[in-house]
Order: structure tokens, then sequence, then C-alpha cells
């Protein structure tokens, strides 16, 4: 019974706070219903027994994804009216594409049937904790694609740093490949001075 009620309690919130996201004017006020959502979402993994899904997604999404989303819409200022001024425009292709969208979840939802046999075989074996289970899975039989995914991240990190790093014009900066491919002769010069004369 206490189960049924705090579903119902984190599953209305997270329902409410999703639609708050898309419906705030303010960005803070929607990062901050994000981070709502995603409490709301670890609460009823919690009640699912996937502490571990819970727990990345407290750490992960609300501890690092949505406090950056926070940090960067506080710090760069972006001219949000300037950026919806062709909202009218581009609302056809946004209502299709919702639609198609809409329509594949439907269509996947309509013919999902759940195996009696799943959730015996999701179950961890033997007195495995749900959380080492998973890792036991994820570090020997999808430990290739598991280190797919890092370096697809990290080359998507790496982009994004490239994308967005700007060089102002007069701010001096360290070039470590002048530095290295420096030769004797352009770094040292050598002035025959004559004797009593000084430089």
């Amino acid at each position: 019974m206490a189960e049924a009620v705090l579903f119902w309690i984190f599953s209305t919130i997270l329902v409410g706070s999703a639609i708050a996201v898309i419906m705030a004017r303010n960005p803070v006020h929607s990062v901050l219903f994000l981070i709502l959502a995603f409490v709301c979402a670890a609460g009823l993994f919690l009640i699912m027994g996937a502490e571990f899904l819970a727990m990345i997604l407290v750490v992960v999404y609300v501890g690092a994804v949505a406090v950056l989303f926070l940090f960067v819409v506080m710090m760069l200022d972006v001219d949000f009216a300037r950026m919806k001024q062709g909202f009218v425009e581009y609302l056809p292709q946004g209502l299709l594409i919702a639609f198609v969208v809409g329509a594949e979840l439907v269509y996947v939802v309509s013919g999902w049937s759940a195996s009696p046999k799943a959730a015996a075989a999701a179950t961890p074996s033997g007195t495995l904790s749900n959380t080492a289970a998973l890792g036991q899975v994820l570090y020997t039989r999808y430990f290739y694609f598991f280190q797919a995914a890092g370096m697809i991240l990290l080359t998507a990190m790496i982009g994004a740093i490239v994308i967005t790093l700007q060089h102002k014009a007069g701010v001096k900066r360290q070039d470590i490949g002048a530095q290295v491919g420096r030769t004797r002769e352009a770094a040292v010069e050598l002035r025959k001075v004559p004797s009593r004369v000084g430089l």
C-alpha cells in the first residue's frame, strides 16, 4: 500500500515537473523543474528496486548535467527572446515531427508484451545485489560496448570544447608548438660588440 501511494506521489510530481520544464518562460526555472523531475524518477527507481539507476540519476544527471545546464544558462546571458522569434515559422514542422514521434510511441507500446520469464531472468542470481549483478554483466559481457560508449562520450566532450573555444584578439597565449620547434638561430642572437663601445 505504501509503495502504491509513493508511486502516485512521485509519478504525479514527475509528470507535472516535466510539463513545467517546457512551459516555463524562465530557463533557470526550467532547469530547476528538470532537477525535480530527475529526483522523482530516482524515487520511482527506488520503489522498483533499481537502486543503481536511482543513484545514477541523482549523481550524474542532477549533480552534473542539470547543474551544468544551470551554470551555462546563468553565465552565457543568452537572449531567449531573440531565439524564439522564428517559433511560429517552424511550428508546422515541429508539429509534424511531434506527431510522427507520438505515432511511433503508440505503435511500440501497443505491440509490447512482457514475457513470463522476463522477471525471473532479470532477477540477480545468488546473493549478488542489484548493483553488483549489473556491474558483473557490464564489465564482462558488454565490456567492449561500455568502452566504445566511453570513447564516444570523450570524443563528444573534446568536440564541444574545440567548438566553443574562442581566441580573442590581443590576448597573449602560449603556443606549445612554437616553443618546442624553436631553433638556436631563432632564440639566440649573437652580436660582435666592439671594445669600449657597449650596447
